[in-house]
């Protein structure tokens, strides 16, 4: 009988160390900081000193983090749901294929990260752009699941910077001509990480100003560079965009509409650079708004419990293979794209070739919430990135795909006419490796050796020309029809 007494006492008091141990062992707070078209490839990052102080020189960079979708709506659906975008069915930034209603129409409002962490237990919190075609009219209809704190931008002013329209908590939106986006991001998104801390429970934040997105204006369809405080507007006049081996190359490359592309001219390469310029300066209020939560995390001991992530929903080029301002190529310009991340357990100072996307955003943080557990039913597409940089394996590849055509921004866009840029593709990268390949819907195909062609200059899909070509009959060229 005293053993059995001795028995039950000791699981008794193994139960109860297991309780204390998983009570000391807090859920961490998770804040994840989304840009908006901010490139890896065009050196943005060298510019932000307070990121590198804060995020990068404490935490890993991972320099070959990939968008698997070079257009807002879908990669950001893409991160929220951890799903490829052939799977979310979210394809476009607009309805009939995309847009906040093809996000609700496809059940995606029900089940997706935010949703996940409340029921894992957190207070969610979330200020800026969610999704395209969010509005005036449809933000109510219905409201976005999943948040404690809300404070959205909404379209048809989501990118204009002095004139944001914005619905808190699913209230009448409210204008606020001539203050600056970014900053007013900024500050809201302090207001809720102080209603976080003070109830005293694990939280998400989610912070999505839109620096450095063009300013557009949605009645003229009109895109221009992004605008800035004044506070940084004699900043960085000297700056130009890199002159990498494929900027403006002397011969056009890629495939289809891309490799009919005329050089750029002086002027439109001048305004790249005025364009770049912008780009930098609407980022300073953001590096800003880094060291502000940083310190009050510092201030407030929740720092050492906090992972903060900071990332793009996908890259640009500016004259990179003879294109304007723009993004939804498949070109490294725009799928390469910031991923730093700070917090418990993470390797410091350091750099990562580990290959990673964003459909392993979503998972990477409900791993960080609720261990293994956190990856139950979801049907992710993706798996949590090791934030170990000792730690072996992990994929070697991404998917990457684009539907519809390419959009080029800027006061030289109207003089383009972009042909169909649907495309399916695969970036392979490995020790020793690394290819980018793709077809297109036209049957035409992309094949890249990275090693020996990082700039993706020599398409080797393209048939190898004969020496001594025939000259045909019917090779005089037709003049292209207007655009429909």
């Amino acid at each position: 009988m005293s053993s059995l007494h001795s028995l039950l006492r000791s699981l008794c008091l193994l139960f109860l160390l297991l309780q204390f141990t998983n009570a000391d062992r807090k859920q961490p707070n998770i804040i994840l900081i989304l840009t908006d078209d901010q490139d890896q490839k065009l050196q943005s990052l060298d510019y932000m000193p307070l990121l590198k102080k804060y995020i990068a020189d404490q935490g890993t960079t991972f320099n070959k983090h990939y968008c698997t979708v070079s257009i807002c709506c879908p990669s950001r659906v893409n991160l929220l749901t951890g799903r490829a975008a052939h799977n979310t069915n979210v394809t476009d930034v607009i309805p009939p294929f995309g847009g906040y209603p093809k996000f609700i129409a496809e059940g995606l409002n029900e089940n997706n990260l935010p949703v996940w962490l409340q029921q894992a237990g957190y207070n969610t919190y979330y200020v800026g752009k969610y999704l395209n075609g969010h509005t005036l009219d449809n933000y109510n209809k219905p409201l976005a699941k999943g948040f404690t704190g809300s404070e959205f931008l909404l379209d048809p002013s989501t990118y204009q910077y002095y004139n944001a329209s914005m619905s808190r908590n699913g209230g009448i939106p409210v204008n606020y001509p001539g203050q600056y986006s970014n900053d007013l991001v900024a500050n809201k998104a302090y207001d809720f990480l102080d209603d976080a801390i003070a109830a005293g429970k694990p939280f998400f934040l989610g912070i999505a100003p839109i620096g450095p997105h063009s300013e557009f204006q949605f009645a003229t369809l009109e895109a221009s560079a992004p605008q800035y405080p004044p506070r940084h507007a004699n900043l960085f006049n000297t700056i130009t965009v890199p002159r990498t081996p494929n900027f403006n190359p002397s011969t056009p490359g890629g495939t289809s509409w891309i490799s009919t592309l005329p050089p750029l001219t002086p002027e439109a390469l001048a305004y790249g650079d005025t364009f770049y310029r912008a780009r930098l300066r609407s980022l300073q209020s953001i590096d800003e708004m880094i060291e502000s939560l940083t310190l009050r995390l510092n201030t407030k001991k929740l720092l050492e419990n906090t992972y903060i992530i900071y990332t793009s929903d996908n890259g640009f080029h500016i004259s990179q293979h003879r294109l304007p301002p723009g993004k939804n190529c498949g070109f490294e310009e725009d799928i390469n794209i910031p991923l730093l991340i700070r917090g418990p357990g993470v390797s410091k100072g350091v750099s990562t070739q580990k290959v990673s996307s964003h459909t392993d955003i979503a998972p990477t943080i409900m791993s960080l919430a609720l261990g293994k557990n956190g990856l139950d039913g979801h049907g992710f597409d993706g798996k949590p990135i090791s934030l170990d940089i000792k730690e072996e394996g992990g994929s070697d590849s991404v998917n990457i795909e684009y539907w519809g055509r390419a959009l080029p921004e800027g006061d030289f866009a109207a003089q383009l006419f972009y042909g169909n840029n649907t495309y399916k593709a695969v970036r392979i990268m490995g020790e020793g490796y690394s290819y980018y390949y793709a077809v297109w819907c036209t049957n035409e195909r992309e094949l890249y050796d990275m090693l020996a062609d990082p700039y993706q200059l020599t398409n080797l899909a393209l048939p190898i020309p004969s020496p001594n070509p025939v000259p045909s009959p019917s090779s005089t060229p037709r003049t292209p029809s207007p655009p429909s």
